[in-house]
């Protein structure tokens, strides 16, 4: 999560346990001391369990240490709870223990709202995660798509012409359409250049705004250009640097 919707995510828990603890008496004052104080807790807590103990060990199945580790993680949230406990005894009570706010002496209560916000967090990271993974195999499999192509459709003379990909040497955007040289003809159709770009395998680079090249049919090539079997198409300040990327892989 980025730091904002962290802070956004740590804001909501926050005033949400301010608004469950104080119906008890109605306190909202004392209650969100006692809540300031329970927070680092819950936070330190969450942040160790799903940054640390998820990835290191159970994402790699190390079930044993896994256990162990929560664990100990669970006696250290008790000892820092009690550590709340102390400061709340005398900072808002004190020293009085029927000052206490209700749910302040129920350790039993606090170490389950602690671990229930650990495990929410670790839902909505592993969601999150899971999302990603969903997009990446999605963009993974478009890819492998596109490389396998052999030829690509397009509209000309109101007719469907298919086009041999390896045949294709560049791209050139005109006007109000597009020219495909390869090495046997000229194709003219209206699509977009933007819009073949995204359907053509990797062998394709954009070398300028006008410019799809072929890498299969360049000869050599400089910063400013590169050169093809049917001539020299530019390289643009805009694409430099991905297209000698791509051309010295």
């Amino acid at each position: 999560m980025h730091t904002g919707k962290q802070v956004g995510f740590w804001v909501l828990i926050a005033t949400l346990l301010i608004i469950i603890f104080a119906q008890a008496d109605g306190d909202y004052l004392k209650t969100f001391y006692f809540v300031t104080f329970l927070m680092p807790v819950a936070i330190g807590t969450s942040y160790f369990f799903n940054n640390f103990l998820v990835p290191k060990y159970l994402l790699n199945q190390q079930y044993f240490k896994f256990g162990l580790y929560l664990l100990y993680t669970l006696v250290f949230s008790l000892y820092f709870e009690l550590l709340v406990l102390t400061v709340s005894f005398i900072v808002l009570a004190n020293y009085q223990y029927a000052n206490l706010h209700p749910y302040s002496t129920n350790l039993l209560l606090l170490t389950f709202t602690i671990y229930l916000i650990v495990f929410i967090k670790a839902f909505v990271l592993i969601l999150k995660k899971y999302q990603l993974k969903e997009i990446v195999i999605t963009q993974l499999e478009h890819e492998q798509e596109k490389n396998s192509l052999k030829t690509i459709t397009v509209r000309s003379d109101r007719k469907n012409i298919p086009i041999e990909l390896d045949k294709i040497i560049y791209i050139e955007s005109l006007a109000d359409y597009v020219k495909i040289q390869t090495s046997d003809e000229q194709v003219i159709t209206k699509e977009k250049i933007s819009e073949l770009n995204l359907r053509l395998p990797d062998t394709f680079i954009r070398t300028h705004r006008s410019y799809l090249v072929n890498v299969r049919h360049v000869s050599s090539y400089s910063r400013e250009e590169v050169i093809t079997t049917a001539g020299r198409i530019p390289i643009s300040r805009t694409y430099k640097k991905q297209v000698l990327e791509q051309l010295e892989n």
